[in-house]
């Protein structure tokens, strides 16, 4: 299996942005957090981590979602947890 780099996940959680927040032209970052993003509630955001979850077939402890305080910190745990798979 490939390396997955942070850029590769950031690129494919744009789709997973646009349509949890039901915002299709959507570009988050890695500085994107749900202060400044559009449509990111508390609801939204299990969709977001239950999608992403599916996405890259990891999965997540509630502490290191409980530390997660915005895209770039859930970029670095998906890529981190999915190059150990």
């Amino acid at each position: 299996m490939a390396t997955l780099t942070p850029d590769k996940v950031l690129a494919e959680l744009q789709p997973i942005f646009q349509e949890a927040l039901d915002e299709p032209e959507l570009t988050v970052t890695r500085e994107s957090n749900a202060m400044n993003t559009p449509n990111w509630d508390s609801l939204s955001h299990i969709s977001i981590i239950e999608m992403v979850s599916h996405h890259f077939n990891v999965k997540f402890a509630l502490a290191e979602l409980q530390d997660l305080k915005d895209v770039g910190d859930l970029v670095n745990l998906v890529a981190l947890k999915a190059n150990r798979a």
